[in-house]
């Protein structure tokens, strides 16, 4: 399989490295898929933690929405484009393994850092028996975890290296 042409993916074939510039119509396949041509990575797998983000929202002013907070399940990248209907899903997966590896490995961590932030508060809520307990954990976890996500919006469009823990300190 080659990073440059659409083909079945095969998760027990090694991916080969990136190849450096990629061709302009192979760029613009990309560009129209909305998948940036410099990173290989879609803005649309951001829309799975920004569900997480809206659900927290609605939480201090509307309690129930906690349960409906806790059934937000971590996906990973190829996860959440096979479960959606993101309609080039096969080439924002084959994108996403053809990235440089610093670029997706500095995408992956804070993605990472993302989900453990909202798995630990849903536990979190699970035990809480309080509403107001509720409220605290998501206003918590939205203030930490909107800076993230337009970090991994950064890294996305190629313009930012990320420092997660500088930005949880603040």
């Amino acid at each position: 399989m080659t990073c440059t042409a659409a083909t079945e993916l095969r998760s027990d074939l090694p991916m080969p490295p990136p190849t450096g510039r990629i061709d302009e119509a192979r760029a613009e396949q990309l560009r129209a898929a909305n998948i940036n041509p410099r990173t290989g990575l879609a803005t649309d797998y951001l829309n799975h933690f920004n569900e997480a983000i809206m659900l927290l929202e609605m939480v201090p002013d509307m309690p129930e929405c906690a349960e409906d907070f806790l059934t937000w399940t971590p996906l990973s990248y190829a996860e959440h484009f096979w479960a959606s209907n993101f309609k080039a899903r096969d080439l924002a997966i084959e994108a996403y393994e053809c990235a440089d590896p610093k670029v997706r490995a500095n995408f992956d961590h804070l993605t990472a850092t993302m989900t453990s932030i909202l798995t630990a508060v849903g536990k979190a809520m699970r035990e809480a028996q309080q509403d107001r307990t509720r409220a605290t954990l998501a206003e918590q976890a939205t203030a930490w975890v909107k800076p993230l996500v337009a970090l991994a919006g950064g890294i996305i469009n190629g313009n930012a290296e990320v420092d997660v823990e500088a930005v949880m300190s603040n």
